[in-house]
């Protein structure tokens, strides 16, 4: 069963949060090409980011739920190595629940009213998404290269 459990785990890994980590990654660089392109397609690729965004945050709800069932199958849940990445997901989930999905929205209202886009706002947003993707990456160095590893590696 710790098996199946990890390997759903890695698997809605991947599956859920790489595609959140790349789309909210090109948002802002989009966003700021709107009023140099055309503006219906430009729109519609910052909206279409925006959804990946939020259709696959809710996915990736399934990621630390069958990271603590692994956990807890494995008998590892007061591992050091493991609240620590728990801490950074809740961080991370933070980030993208408190400002980055929030800031996307604001954006995407700016460009329907057909005003042009605060530069200092999406730069804000993609230092914001930079730090989301850091605590990610962080967290995957963990998963892989964790203390007391049972892989030898």
């Amino acid at each position: 069963m710790t098996k199946i459990l990890l390997i759903l785990h890695v698997l809605a890994a991947i599956v859920a949060v790489g595609p959140v980590t790349v789309a909210a990654s090109m948002f802002p660089p989009a966003a700021r090409r709107v009023p140099a392109t055309d503006g219906a397609v430009a729109v519609g690729t910052v909206r279409l980011l925006h959804r990946i965004c939020r259709v696959y945050a809710t996915i990736g709800l399934s990621v630390p739920v069958l990271g603590l069932a692994t956990a807890l199958a494995m008998g590892v849940l007061g591992s050091g190595w493991l609240i620590t990445s728990i801490a950074l997901t809740a961080a991370a989930a933070g980030l993208l629940i408190a400002f980055v999905l929030p800031r996307q929205e604001e954006v995407l209202e700016q460009l329907d009213a057909a005003k042009p886009v605060d530069r200092s706002a999406t730069v804000q947003l993609a230092m914001v998404t930079g730090i989301f993707n850091l605590l990610w990456a962080t967290v995957t160095i963990f998963m892989i290269v964790r203390p007391g590893s049972t892989t030898g590696a």
